[in-house]
């Protein structure tokens, strides 16, 4: 499933998404991972990949121990993302 939601990650590259707080970001991506715009933090294909164990998400609690959790519940659970994946 991570490469078909990667695909998603890849096609949205430079849009708009918006954490659970209201606080809109875009992202870059650079191989296997994004450079999200509002921060100095790269986020890992790998991380996506964990993350994908717990959704669909509720809050970004289970995704702590992850890094730059609320930016991957943010992305996962956009529906330009997940679409009925999950």
């Amino acid at each position: 499933m991570i490469n078909k939601l990667w695909e998603r990650i890849l096609l949205n590259e430079g849009e708009t998404f918006t954490q659970k707080t209201g606080k809109p970001f875009s992202y870059d991506v650079s191989g296997n991972s994004i450079k999200l715009t509002t921060t100095n933090q790269i986020v890992a294909k790998s991380q996506f990949e964990k993350a994908l164990e717990y959704v669909p998400l509720q809050k970004t609690t289970v995704i702590q121990h992850l890094r730059a959790p609320s930016y991957l519940y943010a992305i996962l659970m956009d529906p330009r993302i997940k679409q009925k994946d999950y």
